[in-house]
C-alpha cells in the first residue's frame, strides 16, 4: 500500500466519523450522545478491520505471502521451461522410480 492510499484512508475514515455524527445529529441525538455513538461506531469498524487483518495472517493470505508464492511458480515455470525433453525424461523416470521404491518400504 502505498502512502497516498493510507492518507486517503486516513481522510475517510476521519470524514465517515464526521458524517456519522452529523448525520446522528440530524436524526435527533444531542452533540455529547451524537459524539458517543459515532466514536462507538468508528471504534467498532476498526476492531472488525481488526479481526479481518488477523485472520488473513492466520491464514497466509497477506500481500507479501501471495508475492512470494507467485514467485517461487514463476521461478519454477522459467527451470521447467529451461530443461531440454531428455532431461526432463529422466527426471520423470527418477521420480516414477523413488515412487515405486517407496511403495516397497511401506509394504
Amino acid at each position: 500500500m502505498r502512502r497516498i492510499d493510507v492518507v486517503g484512508i486516513g481522510f475517510g475514515v476521519f470524514a465517515a466519523g464526521g458524517l456519522a455524527y452529523l448525520l446522528l445529529q440530524v436524526a435527533g441525538l444531542d452533540s455529547l450522545e451524537a459524539g458517543v455513538w459515532s466514536q462507538l461506531l468508528l471504534v467498532g469498524g476498526l476492531v472488525g478491520w481488526l479481526l479481518t487483518y488477523l485472520f488473513r495472517v492466520g491464514t497466509k493470505q497477506m500481500t507479501y505471502n501471495q508475492q512470494v508464492k507467485d514467485y517461487e511458480e514463476a521461478v519454477l515455470q522459467k527451470r521447467l521451461e529451461e530443461i531440454t525433453p531428455e532431461e526432463l525424461a529422466q527426471m520423470q523416470a527418477e521420480i516414477e522410480q523413488e515412487r515405486k521404491s517407496k511403495a516397497t518400504d511401506n509394504s
